[in-house]
């Protein structure tokens, strides 16, 4: 069984700036296979959606709405993503949840959530005005 711990969240004001972290592991300490991994956030009352997701071999898709401020980046061996969070809205408000697809061979970073087999429990983010 992968488990996802996310890091990061927190509350911070219109303009600030968030680092958020996530860490894939397996308690077997068997290798990991990751291909696309990154974050999908939920805001209360709406569904969840993709922020940021990263391929193992680098390419990226970006929500419109982050674009030109957020950056999402990999550590293969670490088993890590980060997502550097800039310039943030009361509209980026929502809990943020790293996915990661083991096992599957991709190449290029998914997008359809259903898609992905590991999810983290989320981590809270709050921008306020």
């Amino acid at each position: 069984q992968v488990q996802l711990v996310e890091s990061g969240g927190g509350a911070v004001q219109l303009g600030g700036s968030l680092r958020l972290s996530c860490v894939a592991s397996v308690a077997s300490g068997r290798i990991l296979s990751i291909n696309s991994m990154g974050w999908y956030r939920q805001a209360p009352g709406k569904e969840r959606e993709l922020v940021a997701i990263e391929s193992r071999v680098g390419s990226t898709n970006y929500a419109e709405a982050v674009k030109g401020r957020f950056t999402i980046s990999r550590d293969n061996a670490k088993n890590t993503v980060y997502l550097q969070m800039n310039s943030l809205k009361p509209e980026d408000t929502a809990v943020y949840y790293c996915a990661a697809l083991v096992g599957s061979l991709r190449y290029y970073p998914v997008s359809d959530a259903a898609e992905y087999n590991y999810w983290g429990r989320g981590t809270q983010v709050t921008v306020s005005s």
